[in-house]
């Protein structure tokens, strides 16, 4: 049916990296011609519309329910193509507890990308979330290798099936099993989307045990890491894919747990408190607006002030690094720094490149 394969695919850690491999692979074994291209700041994006008979595939994985934005805008900027057939991959935060296999979230990640791609006047022909290992090691540690491999042999079964089927002309619509969940966490999703990737950029810093070898500078796939006060500085354009902290030879990039959880306490619950208590206590604001409107001057706050203080905070501890002894107290606060908190990379023995 098809007389070639391209894949766009997008990856911090190498899940979708690993899948993008595996299509092709199956692809190739039929004799049919298949191309890998990955995502990036650089990546050109095809002028011409494309031939009937290729097939397309969008390989990303799933950032806080979404769509990471540097394949959205990828996608918003793609050729219309009328009848073209694509297919969309998302790979999730899969889990695995004893013998059972737990599945992680799509959200928005699938149905949003499919949308502006329908509206340019391709066919979806496939939509295959997969469970490969959970990367968000800011959270939790990296999953142990016994682990990995099974998660892996596993996804590696379910990605040849999902080849197979669209190469026979079949359509695979897997993710439709999970669009009620999807729908239930969407708004975490545009929250998320909003703010909290946002948020979550400054949470990584760069310890005492940093050489300055630049490998998270020049290596950030969406090149959201700069140099400031000579140190690796995390912008907003970060997309938290864990390359740089996963990647990194010295185990230096770490998350500021306590700052963060003190910012957040700091931003969202005492300080609105005592700026409502100064507005009563100064008549700056009747009591009586205070009183009937208290719910809403309060999530006001937390959000006009809140913002305020987790960015300017982010900008303050950036500074204090510096200061070597504030330096090590910030990084021994960090549980990323603890040897059993594992950094996790997709294994390359599962990845055939040819």
């Amino acid at each position: 049916m098809y007389n070639k394969l391209i894949i766009y695919f997008f990856s911090g850690t190498g899940n979708a990296r690993t899948a993008s491999h595996w299509i092709a692979e199956k692809v190739k074994s039929r004799g049919i011609p298949a191309e890998i291209i990955r995502i990036d700041k650089d990546t050109p994006v095809p002028i011409e519309p494309f031939e009937q008979n290729t097939l397309l595939g969008f390989c990303f994985p799933t950032h806080g329910f979404n769509t990471p934005p540097i394949v959205i805008d990828f996608i918003r900027r793609f050729p219309k193509s009328k009848g073209t057939k694509i297919f969309l991959l998302n790979t999730r935060a899969g889990m695995k507890i004893y013998k059972l296999f737990t599945p992680g979230m799509s959200g928005t990640a699938l149905w949003w990308p499919a949308m502006m791609l329908w509206l340019k006047g391709y066919t979806c022909i496939g939509f295959q979330p997969l469970d490969l290992p959970s990367n968000w090691i800011s959270v939790h540690p990296g999953l142990r290798k016994k682990v990995v491999d099974s998660i892996f042999d596993r996804c590696r079964r379910i990605t040849n099936r999902f080849t197979e089927k669209l190469l026979d002309g079949k359509r695979v619509y897997q993710a439709f099993w999970g669009l009620p969940v999807d729908i239930l966490i969407s708004p975490i999703s545009v929250l998320y989307y909003l703010f909290g990737r946002f948020a979550l950029s400054k949470t990584y810093f760069a310890s005492y045990k940093c050489n300055n070898c630049d490998k998270c500078i020049k290596d950030c796939p969406v090149q959201a890491i700069i140099r400031v006060d000579k140190r690796p500085y995390w912008t907003y354009k970060c997309e938290s894919c864990m390359h740089c902290m996963n990647h990194c030879p010295e185990r230096a990039i770490e998350t500021g747990h306590a700052v963060f959880i003190f910012l957040w306490w700091l931003a969202f619950s005492i300080m609105p408190v005592l700026i409502i208590d100064v507005l009563g206590n100064y008549e700056i604001i009747p009591e009586d607006t205070i009183k009937t409107g208290y719910k809403y001057i309060y999530y006001g706050l937390q959000f006009g002030v809140g913002i305020w203080i987790i960015f300017g905070g982010y900008g303050l501890m950036h500074y204090l690094l510096r200061f070597k002894w504030i330096n090590y107290l910030i990084t021994w606060t960090s549980l990323t720094r603890f040897r059993f908190w594992r950094r996790y990379k997709a294994p390359r023995k599962f990845l055939r490149i040819s």
